[in-house]
């Protein structure tokens, strides 16, 4: 158990600094090289994304304990979108803390893991949550 949640951290760390990297990309002409700086920006959402993510909330039992703007037993999720950016690393971050569930964050009380949900609907569920600033 111990070897896989070093492996989990590895692998979200990994992911992590990936994802902020900078590429250095050159294009050479015959008289003239230019270096363009591209820094690895996420995606915003679709409107269609947002909407699945909003629909597999319901779906799921995320609102036998959190609500859009009123705290629970777990943070509303408004709290949660203030709290975290809508980045790709926060994106991440907090599917794994669905699936892998936890606690101190947001108090004492733990969060149920789901492991059973699939990571991509997580996500979307996730991204839903950070768009609600």
């Amino acid at each position: 158990m111990k070897r896989i949640t070093i492996l989990t951290a590895f692998i979200i760390a990994t992911f992590a600094v990936n994802s902020f990297a900078q590429k250095v990309v050159k294009k050479t002409t015959k008289k003239t090289t230019t270096v363009v700086k591209k820094t690895a920006v996420s995606a915003k959402p679709s409107a269609v994304a947002l909407e699945e993510g909003k629909q597999l909330l319901a779906k799921n039992d995320c609102l036998t304990c959190h609500r859009l703007d009123v705290k629970i037993v777990g943070p509303a999720y408004k709290d949660v979108a203030k709290k975290y950016p809508a980045t790709a690393a926060n994106y991440e971050k907090l599917t794994q803390k669905v699936i892998t569930g936890g606690t101190g964050v947001w108090g004492e009380v733990p969060m149920a893991p789901h492991p059973t949900v699939p990571a991509a609907d997580v996500k979307k569920m996730v991204e839903y949550i950070l768009s609600l600033k």
